[in-house]
């Protein structure tokens, strides 16, 4: 092996360890799916109704709000820049800033920040991600 080889394999290798150390592919959403499941399912979360509540999980099904059934699929594609996983957080947390055709603003409530731990919002976005 040259010099130039083993230069361009070493190199190599310190690239790929590097990248996977740093995660260097998709990024995988951090939060616990199960929990997420659950957290969604709940009726009320801290003082507010909980998401099942507005948010069906059948398909074109509208219970107040969009319904969740396939939103890892579309939330990607709704705000040009913005990971469905990013979508998916900004949605929840502030859910005026980009909302759905055909439902109007101020509906759903501004206080997840307050009501939701940090962990929570992981589990959640997490737990939707799964519904593709």
């Amino acid at each position: 092996m040259t010099k130039r080889t083993f230069t361009a394999v070493f190199a190599a290798l310190i690239l790929g360890t590097l990248l996977a150390a740093c995660g260097g592919g998709a990024a995988t959403p951090v939060g616990d799916a199960a929990a997420g499941e659950t957290l969604f399912k709940q009726t009320i979360i801290g003082t507010q109704p909980g998401c099942a509540t507005c948010h069906s999980l059948n398909p074109d099904e509208v219970l107040v709000g969009p319904a969740m059934a396939g939103i890892s699929s579309r939330a990607g594609t709704r705000v040009s820049g913005l990971s469905a996983e990013a979508y998916i957080r900004e949605s929840i947390l502030h859910p005026d800033n980009y909302v759905v055709e055909g439902f109007q603003p101020g509906v759903m409530v501004q206080v997840w920040e307050d009501e939701l731990t940090p962990e929570q919002v992981d589990d959640l976005v997490a737990y939707l991600l799964t519904l593709e």
